[in-house]
C-alpha cells in the first residue's frame, strides 16, 4: 500500500501560464526588445533541452544559489541568441536579474485544477506527500505563493542534493527524510524519463502524468498513465 508520495514540481502541479516565450517575451518589451513569442519559446525549448543537468555536486549549501542564478543566465542567454535578439539589451545581467526574481513569485504560474482535490483527498487517506524536483531553491517560495507548500512534509530538489531525475541519488536523499522504504513510495511526475523512468529505476513505484497527451514508441509497455490526478484511485 503506498504510504507516501513523492509529486514533481512544475508541468506537475503547477506550470507557466501561457508560455515561457510569453513571460520572457512580456519583461523584455519593458527593456524595449521587441520578439515573436512563439519564437522566443521555441528557442528556450532549445537551450533548456541542451543544458546540463541542474545540480552541483559536492558544492557547499552557501555557494548553491549564486550557482543556480548563473545556470538559469546561461539558458536564458542563450534563448535571446537563438531568437536573435540577445545583442538588443542595453544591460542583460539586469533584465535577467528581474527575470529571475519573477518566477520566485506566483504571478507568472498557475496551479493546475485537479491538484488541491487530489491532495486533500490523499491527506484525508493518511498519505504523507513529499516533493522531489529538478527546480532550484526558488521553488520553495513559489510553492509557499501557491498556497501548496503546507500540504509537503519534505522537498527535495536537484540542485540541493547535488544529482537530478532520473539519478537514483535525488530519489535516495528523499526517501531518507522519511521512514519508508521505497515500495511504501510512489512517485508522480509529468517526464516519462526523469520521473517514471528515474522512480523505477530507484525501486520506487511511478505514474507517468502525461499533462501534454505525450505520445511515446512504448505505448505497449505496461505502465501506469493518467492525463490528471483524479483518475487516481490509490486506496
Amino acid at each position: 500500500m503506498t504510504k507516501i508520495i513523492f509529486l514533481d514540481a512544475a508541468g506537475t502541479l503547477f506550470d507557466v501560464r501561457g508560455s515561457v516565450g510569453e513571460v520572457y517575451g512580456k519583461l523584455a518589451s519593458n527593456w524595449g526588445i521587441t520578439v515573436s513569442n512563439e519564437e522566443l519559446n521555441a528557442a528556450f525549448s532549445q537551450s533548456f533541452a541542451t543544458a546540463s543537468p541542474m545540480a552541483f555536486p559536492g558544492i557547499e549549501a552557501a555557494k548553491i544559489p549564486q550557482l543556480e542564478f548563473e545556470w538559469w543566465l546561461t539558458v536564458s542567454a542563450k534563448a535571446f541568441q537563438i531568437a536573435g535578439v540577445f545583442h538588443q539589451f542595453s544591460d542583460f545581467p539586469n533584465f535577467f536579474a528581474e527575470l529571475y526574481a519573477h518566477f520566485a513569485t506566483a504571478e507568472p504560474w498557475f496551479v493546475y485544477p485537479d491538484v488541491f482535490p487530489a491532495l486533500n483527498r490523499w491527506q484525508q487517506q493518511g498519505i504523507e506527500l513529499a516533493v522531489v524536483s529538478n527546480f532550484d531553491s526558488r521553488l520553495y517560495p513559489v510553492l509557499k505563493a501557491l498556497n501548496l507548500a503546507e500540504y509537503f512534509t519534505s522537498v527535495t530538489i536537484s540542485t540541493e542534493v547535488g544529482a537530478a531525475k532520473p539519478d537514483y541519488k535525488i530519489f535516495t536523499a528523499a526517501l531518507q527524510k522519511h521512514n519508508y522504504i521505497a515500495e511504501d513510495v510512489l512517485h508522480i511526475g509529468d517526464s516519462f524519463k526523469a520521473d517514471y523512468c528515474g522512480a523505477k529505476n530507484s525501486g520506487l513505484k511511478a505514474i507517468w502524468l502525461n499533462r501534454h497527451q505525450e505520445i511515446l514508441d512504448l505505448e505497449k509497455l505496461n505502465f501506469p498513465k493518467v492525463e490528471e490526478f483524479a483518475s487516481l484511485d490509490l486506496i
